[in-house]
């Protein structure tokens, strides 16, 4: 049997950074699921699926075969066989990304490649419906929020580290606008899984996030 760790919660929260670290504390593969959504945009836009024909978006994504392996302790994205690390992270790949992830269809079979990558691995995943929709059963499910205002200061660091300016007012309303979108989304919207613990990471480290999801692993 397989161990699984699901990890949920709003834009900012530090669900990558977290899982990531668990991942490997742990030795299990960390799944990436956005890299999955990207690998799929990229393998319509190698079929010249039109964005807006979400009919041929439906009838070719059956056709997409994605799953995540570690290769020399890299993260390796598998689209039928092929690696594809070096394609998926292009401005078209990730706005066709933005417009196929909305389609039922591709959501339904990236759930079950998603569902099946994690029967035969030792996983830990993170995103919006993991707890809820993608891993029901997981071993350990957690619920990684921040408040609003943390989230925004993070991400104006972020940027400002960059070299880009920023308003932090409007990357706050950008969050919470995101996060009512997200709550309020048709298919699969964020929520806390009834049996997930809830982790506030507002007051809290990196490091002492990671240690209360591997204490909550024993």
């Amino acid at each position: 049997m397989s161990y699984q760790i699901a990890i949920d919660g709003p834009a900012g929260a530090g669900k990558s950074t977290v899982a990531r670290r668990v991942a490997k504390e742990k030795g299990f593969i960390y799944v990436d699921t956005g890299a999955m959504y990207r690998a799929m945009a990229y393998y319509l836009l190698t079929r010249k699926i039109d964005p807006a024909d979400g009919e041929a978006i439906e009838k070719s994504c059956i056709d997409a075969d994605i799953t995540i392996q570690y290769e020399n302790g890299e993260q390796v994205v598998l689209l039928n066989g092929e690696n594809v690390n070096g394609m998926i992270r292009s401005e078209e790949v990730g706005n066709m990304a933005s417009i196929s992830s909305k389609n039922p269809r591709v959501r339904e079979r990236l759930t079950h490649l998603q569902k099946e990558l994690a029967k035969s691995n030792d996983v830990v995943m993170d995103g919006r419906d993991i707890g809820t929709c993608v891993l029901p059963d997981a071993d350990v499910k957690v619920y990684l929020t921040a408040s609003a205002g943390v989230r925004a200061k993070r991400r104006f660091h972020e940027l400002t580290a960059k070299g880009e300016r920023c308003d932090i007012k409007k990357i706050e309303e950008d969050i919470i606008t995101r996060d009512k979108q997200d709550m309020n989304r048709e298919i699969a919207p964020l929520r806390q899984a009834e049996d997930a613990v809830l982790l506030d990471a507002s007051d809290m480290s990196i490091d002492e996030v990671v240690s209360a999801i591997l204490e909550l692993c024993r």
